[in-house]
């Protein structure tokens, strides 16, 4: 693709305390969600759909000491019925480990996150942290790792010379998983298939956007979002021509 086939379109404002925020606009306006277990191919070297494993074949790492103690505090109150290694993580001293690289992550079972139930799990397939949280009344994002709660937006914090911030929302994209990334089969914010829901992103992922930026960035989002209802966005770069 050429750069202009891959162009978002972008919208920015500047807070009171001069920080700015920039938007990608053509993901957060798009009607992309997860597809988890609808079609979801997942994140091997090869299409994969059967073993519904999502984007959680590898693991997940910890941003902060704060962030792994969440998990862990998560995962004692899951009981049997929500968790299929449950037992396993008991043998294995907890659902977390520090790797060769001196990193905590979630441990692998079965060449997967110890934390994913699989298929012919009598719960279903799927994050146990998620599935228990919703039957708990609860979200998800309270839960799980903040790597998994935001996937598929990423933000980044950018600092100039004159103290200056920029804090970006994009959608999270392939580079963003290091170089292991480019050897996915596929990724969702890619692909046309992923881009199905009968509402936008903004919408669907409020609660997770107001988690990364907070209220006032999200409702200066939301107001010039509504202020565009009758022009036509810059379609992700996944949908054109589709």
């Amino acid at each position: 693709m050429t750069e202009l086939d891959q162009a978002h379109e972008w919208f920015s404002y500047e807070d009171d305390d001069g920080d700015t925020y920039l938007f990608d606009i053509s993901f957060l306006a798009s009607n992309h969600r997860c597809i988890f277990g609808e079609g979801c191919v997942g994140v091997l070297n090869d299409a994969a759909p059967e073993l519904e494993q999502g984007c959680c074949s590898y693991g997940a790492h910890f941003v902060d000491k704060a962030d792994r103690k969440k998990l862990e505090a998560a995962a004692a109150r899951l009981g049997d019925q929500h968790w299929q290694f449950k037992s396993v993580a008991t043998k294995r001293g907890g659902p977390v480990k520090k790797n060769k690289a001196g990193e905590w992550t979630t441990r692998l079972v079965d060449d997967a996150c110890i934390l994913l139930n699989r298929p012919g799990f009598a719960a279903g397939a799927g994050c146990a942290l998620h599935t228990a949280a919703l039957e708990c009344g609860e979200r998800p994002l309270d839960w799980k790792p903040e790597v998994c709660w935001q996937v598929p937006m990423r933000l980044t914090e950018a600092v100039e010379e004159s103290g200056h911030r920029v804090f970006t929302l994009r959608e999270w994209k392939r580079r963003d998983w290091g170089e292991g990334g480019a050897e996915f089969y596929w990724w969702c914010t890619e692909e046309p298939d992923a881009f199905v829901d009968h509402r936008p992103t903004y919408e669907t992922l409020r609660d997770e956007i107001i988690e990364m930026v907070g209220e006032e960035p999200y409702e200066r989002l939301v107001a010039y979002l509504e202020s565009r209802r009758q022009t036509v966005f810059l379609a992700h770069p996944a949908v054109r021509g589709r």
